[in-house]
């Protein structure tokens, strides 16, 4: 008697389990190719943090995009390269300060080139622009841009 009770019991909970597990959706049959795919991507977009960079060139490659622009540089300050800490990822970020003049189509141009470029780790964290009288023509520009170029460190995986 005792012995039927438990195996009522069992039997409940087999089919109550079996209930559980039929409600649970079957994993995609692409999981394979699909994890393939996103560490390819994964280390395509690594590969963008380059670990052969330094600041002169990039201040160098800077100077250039702005002379074809043809704007004016007015000030650039840089800070070393510092380590940071980016989710579970070390990386090394050069700061730059630039304070740029021209017309608001010359630093547009300037600023679209920058984002869109050489350096595919460079960020734009501010951008202050101030127009100046107009005398004829284009409007002119000031702009302060802060800028962040991130390279791998070479401690990262």
């Amino acid at each position: 008697m005792e012995q039927r009770q438990e195996r009522e019991e069992l039997t409940f909970q087999i089919t109550d389990v079996r209930q559980t597990l039929a409600q649970i959706p079957k994993p995609p049959q692409d999981l394979e190719y699909r994890l393939a795919a996103a560490q390819a991507s994964l280390a395509a977009k690594q590969n963008e943090f380059s670990s052969e960079i330094n600041s002169t060139q990039i201040i160098d490659a800077i100077l250039r995009l702005a002379n074809d622009c043809e704007i004016k540089v007015v000030a650039l300050v840089s800070e070393p390269w510092s380590a940071e800490e980016v989710g579970e990822h070390d990386y090394y970020v050069l700061r730059l300060n630039l304070a740029v003049e021209g017309s608001f189509f010359q630093v547009l141009t300037f600023v679209t080139e920058l984002e869109t470029g050489q350096f595919n780790t460079l960020i734009m964290e501010n951008l202050r622009a101030e127009a100046q009288t107009v005398l004829q023509g284009d409007t002119p520009i000031t702009a302060n841009l802060d800028l962040a170029i991130y390279a791998q460190s070479p401690t990262s995986d």
